[in-house]
């Protein structure tokens, strides 16, 4: 007779996709309670005041590892005044898009995904691009009021990395009502 805790050892090794590994996910809140996300665990929380004058203060890194692969998620408010009476969908597609274009030339790289989205109402922008090989980035970009949200990441050919980079990003979540 097997054991329980054997026949889900098996169950698990012959169910996980080749190279990927079981990895415990965490909720992440923030300690404003303005957003949630799931992310593999352990989470590092850093801040980093970087004295740009449109912040209204530090920006917050949340950053986690699957397998190889980086997830992360950062937040910066920004002053009022430098959103106010700006095209809210311009800015969240300069900040979302920026300079990627250059970092990922298109001759070299598969845009996937490259378009405005809205998250519970508010501005945002997916950008979803591949190598030939499989590998690849997801990157979204919301603005929610006054507050900047921008969440990466990587994964491999592996599907279970890219299954786990796609959770990451659904996952994401906002209290602030529109």
């Amino acid at each position: 007779m097997i054991r329980r805790s054997t026949f889900l050892a098996l169950a698990a090794a012959i169910l996980l996709p080749a190279g990927a590994a079981a990895q415990d996910w965490s909720d992440v809140i923030a300690p404003d309670m303005r957003f949630k996300v799931e992310m593999p665990a352990p989470v590092q929380r850093n801040t980093a005041d970087e004295r740009d004058p449109s912040f209204a203060g530090p920006r917050t890194t949340y950053e986690a590892m699957f397998g190889r692969r980086n997830f992360e998620l950062d937040h910066v408010d920004y002053r009022p005044e430098q959103i106010a009476g700006r095209d809210r969908k311009e800015m969240v597609l300069d900040l979302g898009r920026g300079v990627v274009e250059k970092q990922f030339p298109k001759p070299q790289f598969r845009y996937v995904r490259d378009e405005a989205v809205t998250l519970e109402g508010w501005e945002g922008y997916a950008l979803d691009i591949e190598t030939p090989g499989g590998e690849g980035i997801m990157m979204r970009t919301y603005l929610v009021k006054n507050r900047l949200y921008r969440l990466l990441a990587t994964y491999d050919s592996d599907p279970a990395t890219k299954a786990a980079a796609h959770r990451f990003i659904d996952s994401f979540k906002v209290a602030d009502q529109r």
